[in-house]
């Protein structure tokens, strides 16, 4: 062995193996994190030597104590070992750069550092090791993965995938670049070829909770509904307490416009977490579409007050409160509370903020201020909604409240004025026709007294 130093070390008992359940951890490395060998050890009983740690080994943290770490090897062999002799990867930089220095010519080394770069977060530092390793011969699949991860990191998407491409090579059995592959792909939103490779795990761990998700996640996102449904359905029937699948599910079923099914799977993932505020605000937003509007108020409030700055839940409230068709809800005042305070929280940068506080505004009669909001908006919406905060802004210099459809609202007004200037007008001319009757009455008169 090229390590300078060897030490022995027992290997742990049945009992105290099995009895890591009741441990509680502690310090700054835990449970389950990986640590880093300094020197050479060798697990061993009173009897034999059971297993050899070499320098530089990855190891897996089962239980931090005083004076020691109980740890596993790569094989699940547990031992204890003094805490000088492990260090976490992130400190463990200089061990890999010794055994460089003393293996020049096994590439291996140099992917064992990269993971210590890895940890610290130097993805260039790691690629240079990973591209180092290759160059000299070290070609094995592993390597190719995980110098993918490394240029997916740094948005090397093309770089990620010729890896992974190239890890399937080596290893065609392996699913864990196809998993990596797909995660570059969603990324790339190219979600066919995400979708496909997904497919492809699932062929091979059918109904994988993870992968199934995130193949439902791709199927939304591409617009394939039903089939975002069918996967979040599945995991959910796999697992009727999957809050995730039964969220995602309701998103899916709200952007299809079937809200009472949203309602539906939102009830469901606050009667599993009451305290999920992103639940209640859901929910009360597909309530809201119902005309639920008594519910869906009720539904913000529960959500403001478990997370007091959800700002979309302050802006859904001001919506509400600013344009509900029941006007026994409206509440301008609290509207324009509710829209100041999310538009606060965005710093003023989020665009259906500042519509709302400028909803509200022209709900409570401020219109000076509503205009100068909406011209805000105007200039900060995407060029393809345009023309709708256009219109709106049209509304508020106009002194008129805000309408889903400002042209039909427009129109509405129009008649309106018309229909009243036709009433004004019918009354002067029966207030013309009366007075001629009464002159006429009394000219009629006149003429009969003479």
């Amino acid at each position: 062995m090229t390590s300078r130093f060897t030490c022995y070390i027992l290997v742990l008992n049945v009992f105290l193996a099995t009895s890591q359940v009741f441990a509680v951890a502690a310090g700054d490395i835990a449970p389950g994190s990986p640590v880093v060998a300094r020197i050479e050890m060798r697990l061993a009983t009173d009897e034999e030597t059971v297993d050899v740690i070499a320098k530089g080994d990855l190891l897996t943290l089962v239980e931090e104590r005083e004076e020691d770490y109980v740890i596993m090897t790569h094989d699940g062999t547990r031992g204890a070992v003094d805490k000088v002799n492990a260090v976490a990867i992130e400190e463990s930089t200089e061990i890999y750069t010794e055994l460089i220095e003393e293996n020049p010519k096994e590439g291996r080394f140099y992917t064992l550092r990269a993971s210590a770069w890895w940890a610290l977060g130097k993805t260039e530092e790691a690629v240079a090791d990973f591209d180092q390793a290759i160059k000299m011969g070290y070609k094995e699949a592993h390597a190719y993965t995980s110098r993918g991860l490394f240029h997916a990191e740094m948005g090397n998407h093309e770089k990620a995938i010729a890896d992974y491409n190239q890890s399937l090579e080596l290893d065609p059995k392996s699913v864990v670049p196809v998993i990596n592959r797909a995660a570059v792909y969603m990324n790339m939103k190219d979600y066919e070829k995400a979708i496909a490779d997904y497919s492809k795990v699932l062929e091979e761990k059918k109904e994988a909770a993870t992968i199934l998700h995130q193949r439902a996640i791709a199927y939304k996102l591409m617009g394939k509904s039903q089939e975002a449904i069918d996967d979040f359905a599945t995991l959910i029937k796999n697992n009727p307490e999957d809050r995730t699948a039964v969220m995602g599910r309701g998103y899916v079923f709200f952007q299809n416009g079937d809200f009472a099914k949203a309602i539906e799977d939102f009830r469901r993932a606050i009667e599993l977490d009451d305290k999920d505020a992103v639940a209640w605000n859901n929910r009360g937003y597909n309530r809201a579409q119902l005309g639920q509007a008594a519910d869906a108020l009720k539904d913000y409030d529960r959500a403001i007050e478990l997370v007091e700055n959800y700002a979309l839940a302050h802006q859904n409230r001001a919506w509400l409160l600013a344009t509900c068709a029941d006007e026994s809800l409206r509440d301008p005042e609290q509207a324009v509370a509710s829209a100041t305070k999310a538009a606060e929280l965005n710093n003023h940068q989020g665009v259906s903020d500042l519509a709302a506080l400028a909803a509200a505004l022209a709900a409570k009669g401020d219109f000076a201020d509503a205009v100068g909001w909406q011209e805000k908006v105007v200039e900060m919406i995407d060029e393809s909604y345009k023309p709708f905060a256009e219109k709106m802004l049209d509304r508020y210099q106009r002194e008129r409240p805000f309408a889903i459809d400002p042209d039909a609202a427009n129109e509405a007004d129009k008649l309106a004025a018309e229909e009243a200037a036709a009433q004004k007008q019918a009354a002067k001319d029966a207030k013309k026709e009366v007075k001629a009757a009464v002159e006429e009455a009394a000219e009629a008169v006149a003429k009969q007294a003479e």
